[in-house]
């Protein structure tokens, strides 16, 4: 068995995963329990699927109960650059560092089907794979695994690759001697509750989904309250906060995937260039990409959000071009954003506030 670990590992490397582990499919009841007790909260807010499925995401024998090991992968797709750097530019629109490639459900899944097929065909068993479209609790798994800890920010962070790992999972027949969990190194740090701007980590290792800006950029489809549309700043599709200040992040490295290598229109576009698009721009534009999942009048809503805290009073016109959106949640987001740049001073011909 250590041999077939070292076999496994050796293949998964030459796939371009950086981090694999092994744990036993039949999971620990307190992830079914902590799962529960999300859900009883609400703090999944409008993921409906996460209740509907909540009976085969508790372990993953509730999924496939021939399974008896789930082999654990990570891929790096560490940033090159400063990943909260387009924060700071109100005019511009900060996109998380996994959407500014190609969408990595296609990269990670291909992965696993390659390992899985050379798993049979030299060790035999079946096999079944699972990027987070399924219902697997992924950060569980491979935490058992030990490629890393849940942070307090709730997602896994490892010694080696800080919290920049697409994580993906092949669930096999075989029986694999598990690896040691990985332990807890986040001490006394708190540096990720500190920086969500939306104070969506209520709790250390707790996380308030109806509050997290992913959330409310990705999967929330209706209105958004004020109070968190304020704190969302220019964040227009997923947040990097907490995960970018994580300090195991100065032991990894950027990813050597081509795929998921930022695409140059993706890095700060202008807010004024995304609002404009029309459905036929936006699945052009954004083609190949985690963002086209969202639809445009999700994404144009959010843009408006940042439009609004923008400070800029050259983007209300922006604003006020899409009050008469066909999409309600775009044309309340554009009446919002249109009234909180209301008051500023225009600028004047030479581009100069008050000129």
């Amino acid at each position: 068995m250590p041999d077939l670990k070292t076999a496994i590992r050796r293949a998964a490397g030459d796939l371009g995963f950086a981090a694999c582990g092994f744990a036993a499919a039949a999971g620990d009841p307190a992830d079914a329990r902590a799962l529960a007790a999300f859900l009883h909260g609400g703090r999944h807010g409008t993921m409906d699927w996460m209740a509907a499925t909540a009976d085969r995401r508790g372990a993953p024998t509730a999924l496939w109960p021939e399974a008896r090991t789930v082999i654990a992968l990570g891929l790096n797709y560490g940033p090159g650059e400063d990943p909260l750097a387009a924060l700071a530019r109100r005019d511009r629109s900060a996109i998380s560092v996994y959407a500014r490639g190609a969408d990595y459900h296609d990269l990670v899944k291909r992965r696993l089907k390659a390992l899985a097929r050379w798993l049979v065909a030299h060790h035999g068993g079946d096999v079944k794979v699972f990027v987070d479209t399924a219902p697997v609790m992924e950060k569980p798994a491979a935490a058992r695994a030990g490629i890393g800890w849940q942070g307090k920010h709730t997602n896994l962070v490892s010694r080696d690759w800080g919290s920049w790992l697409f994580l993906g999972e092949v669930f096999t027949t075989l029986e694999i001697p598990p690896d040691r969990p990985g332990a807890d190194h986040c001490g006394a740090c708190r540096a990720c509750l500190d920086a969500c701007p939306t104070a969506a980590l209520d709790a250390p290792y707790r996380i308030d989904g109806r509050r997290c800006v992913s959330y409310l950029t990705i999967e929330h489809k209706g209105d958004i309250e004020p109070e968190l549309m304020e704190a969302m700043g220019n964040r227009v599709y997923g947040c990097d906060d907490c995960l970018a200040v994580c300090p195991w992040n100065k032991f990894t490295a950027p990813t050597r995937e081509p795929a998921l290598y930022p695409r140059a229109e993706l890095m700060a576009p202008r807010l004024a260039d995304l609002a404009r698009l029309d459905d036929a721009a936006f699945r052009r534009v954004f083609a190949g990409s985690p963002i086209k999942r969202t639809g445009r009048a999700r994404f144009v809503r959010n843009v408006l959000i940042a439009i609004g805290n923008s400070g800029d009073a050259a983007l209300r016109p922006v604003a006020e071009d899409l009050r008469a959106d066909p999409a309600p949640q775009v044309r309340a987001a554009a009446a919002w954003a249109a009234e909180r740049l209301a008051g500023l001073p225009s600028p004047g011909p030479s581009g100069i506030m008050g000129a």
